[in-house]
């Protein structure tokens, strides 16, 4: 039986509990006080019981080592009563956590490309299926199509979290990535979060260089965003990889967990592990209200 916190719930508690330790603070000696539990503390425990559900398969929870998800989605600021919108997912990695996590107070939309691609189809395609196998923990979440070349991902203003995570090096070489930082921007709330993780070119590299490699230079992303109205926020070393040196055959592709040269020195590129990753936190800044005017009739 799967047991979970409502969030409403847990801050009525919280309440509740301050309310309790300050009455009996006055006739009960401190030791005997058990101190609330923060926000922050109870979105961790939340996370924790989200990646260890029996939902996740055991091949997704074995990349936790390298993607890191709980210290990721707390870098990002992520609250289990918000509107959280995913950038193409794919196979729906990040869906076995975000969904249910957001499922009880918040909101969890999959945003997918409509294109003629058979990986994306075929990812599209299994994620549908995912979704409608286990309405206990995806029943509340969401899916929505939107075209790459003029992306629409909701309502203006609607959503309080954007996260796409190791995509925007297809979009840079597609050349729709412009137009997708600015769908971002345009469906956040003003004050709402981008975060985006992707595979990080070396230090200097040029993007006309690298752009076949599927890493990208983290200032090529950042203007990207900055371009589009963002501000950044942060950066985090979460995901990095020193052993990553992004100088293979088949460019990060041949990593795992794709390990496109098959049992080619397979052994190798496993004990290197999966890609290093920049992990960026970019806010939209909310506009300051429209100064009112001075003039004064006469």
């Amino acid at each position: 039986m799967k047991i979970r916190l409502a969030f409403g719930l847990s801050t009525a508690l919280l309440l509740a509990g301050t309310a309790y330790a300050q009455q009996a603070g006055q006739d009960q000696p401190a030791g005997d006080l058990v101190p609330p539990t923060s926000a922050s503390d109870f979105t961790a425990g939340q996370l924790d019981a989200v990646l260890a559900g029996s939902w996740r398969s055991a091949t997704n929870k074995a990349r936790d080592v390298y993607r890191h998800p709980k210290a990721t989605l707390q870098f990002f600021g992520l609250q289990p009563d918000q509107t959280v919108i995913e950038i193409t997912p794919g196979s729906g990695w990040y869906s076995e956590i975000l969904a249910p996590l957001l499922r009880d107070n918040g909101h969890y939309i999959a945003a997918i490309a409509g294109s003629n691609d058979a990986e994306q189809k075929q990812d599209a395609t299994g994620l549908h299926a995912k979704f409608a196998a286990d309405s206990a923990e995806y029943g509340k979440a969401s899916i929505v199509s939107f075209n790459p070349k003029a992306p629409v991902l909701g309502p203006a203003g609607s959503a309080d979290m954007v996260l796409t995570f190791r995509n925007v090096h297809n979009w840079a070489v597609a050349g729709t990535a412009p137009a997708m930082f600015k769908a971002f921007y345009t469906v956040l709330k003003p004050g709402g979060t981008l975060g985006v993780v992707d595979h990080r070119a070396a230090p200097g590299a040029s993007f006309d260089v690298v752009k076949e490699s599927g890493y990208l230079p983290t200032d090529y992303v950042i203007k990207l965003a900055t371009d589009a109205g963002f501000k950044l926020d942060a950066q985090s070393e979460i995901n990095a990889n020193p052993k990553d040196t992004k100088d293979y055959p088949k460019g990060v592709w041949t990593l795992p967990p794709t390990l496109t040269l098959g049992d080619q020195d397979r052994a190798k590129y496993l004990a290197i592990g999966e890609s290093d990753r920049m992990t960026l936190r970019f806010v939209k800044v909310a506009k300051a209200p429209a100064a009112a005017s001075n003039a004064t009739a006469h």
